[in-house]
């Protein structure tokens, strides 16, 4: 185990997290996984993580993941719980996963185009909800992205164990149902939801947000096919985009979590109507936001939209680059403990395993020395921000 992590914490979390799984024997091999998580080096296969148990042990270990009936909810929910109290997050955000694999066996994996990779991938692909503040995030509930070859194939879903109730759905969509179970079943404090829909029409996921009064902030592509942005009187060239954004800027102060120091980046905002692409008479208005990230750029770089008002400009920023905060502790923490090392088959084996790891990184970012931020000085602000 770490030095910094002590094990009397590392009992009373996993004592409280663990608490909702019915058998003690269970339990325990719960605590002694996610304690191979936190100490064993390297990827994260069964055999390493029995350590010098191997044979019945291994076996134990892969029978509470891959076959044990318990159930991974209310394990999730009593860790956003302890999150939440420990690190008051400011944000939930949904973080996409993939998970490349070699075999055509493991639940949900399929040849598909994985634009961050620009070309076709064999892979799983996830969705996480990462409870986030300035110091830490934790994700806490996952969903698997499952394809129609799966959930429409009757063998497939056996040889997996999928249940009924489960059926395909594209990655915002299976976002929408995290966030609502985690709103509407885990008695959490609601928070603003961030979330990249660059490659998608982010209009439904906008509308089914406002409807339950949740405040989010997206990132978007106003010049993309799938967004259908009206600004001003009408729809406008980019060039006038630019323009009006342009006129409405303001310098905001925010931390960047990739290099922990605080920076300057030009915002401007202005209302935005959002139509439905599958029926265009309907639409929502919310908030543009255009930040210029890179110097001398005449464009903004980024386009945010939001429903939270347009006075709590510097907030709205912020809260949308601890989308940063999320991606360094998954580089940081989530990769090294093992989020993309279960080699197991079953449906319910990659939730057990996803909700282990979680524990996981929840108690190693809650103990990790904080670094000291280098606070620029007003002149490098200022410059920054030009």
């Amino acid at each position: 185990m770490p030095d910094e992590i002590s094990p009397e914490i590392v009992t009373e979390f996993l004592g409280r997290a663990l608490a909702s799984i019915p058998r003690a024997d269970q339990r325990r091999w719960g605590d002694l996984y996610v304690r191979g998580l936190l100490s064993v080096g390297g990827k994260k296969t069964m055999r390493a993580l029995a350590g010098n148990g191997r044979g019945s042990v291994e076996q134990s270990l892969y029978q509470f993941i891959s076959k044990s009936p318990w159930d991974a909810m209310p394990v999730r929910r009593e860790l956003a719980r302890l999150f939440q109290g420990l690190a008051q997050p400011r944000a939930w955000v949904v973080q996409p996963l993939v998970i490349t694999k070699v075999g055509r066996h493991s639940v949900g994996v399929e040849r598909q185009f994985v634009s961050q990779y620009g070309r076709v991938v064999n892979c799983q692909q996830a969705t996480g909800v990462w409870l986030a503040s300035d110091r830490v995030s934790c994700p806490v509930d996952w969903r698997l992205v499952l394809p129609e070859c799966w959930t429409d194939e009757p063998g497939m879903r056996e040889r997996a164990s999928i249940p009924d109730d489960v059926g395909a759905c594209p990655p915002e969509q299976c976002a929408i149902g995290s966030l609502a179970a985690m709103a509407d079943e885990w008695s959490l404090h609601s928070r603003p939801v961030v979330m990249d829909l660059r490659e998608t029409d982010p209009s439904p996921v906008c509308a089914e947000l406002t409807s339950r009064q949740v405040p989010f902030v997206v990132r978007v592509s106003p010049a993309s096919s799938h967004t259908a942005l009206d600004w001003g009187a009408h729809r406008t060239a980019p060039a006038g985009l630019t323009a009006t954004l342009s006129r409405h800027q303001m310098p905001v102060e925010w931390l960047d979590h990739t290099t922990d120091t605080l920076r300057a980046t030009s915002v401007g905002a202005t209302r935005a109507r959002l139509r439905d692409r599958q029926a265009p008479t309907e639409s929502q208005e919310l908030l543009l936001l255009g930040a210029w990230t890179t110097a001398g750029r005449p464009a903004p770089d980024e386009f945010w939209l939001t429903n939270m008002p347009q006075s709590q400009l510097g907030t709205v920023y912020r809260t949308a680059m601890l989308s940063r905060r999320v991606e360094r502790d998954l580089a940081t923490y989530g990769d090294p403990l093992g989020l993309r090392d279960f080699e197991g088959r079953s449906f319910r084996g990659w939730h057990h395993h996803m909700t282990m790891v979680s524990l996981a990184h929840a108690i190693r970012v809650l103990t990790a020395p904080q670094p000291v931020r280098a606070v620029p000085d007003r002149r490098t602000m200022e410059a920054s921000a030009a």
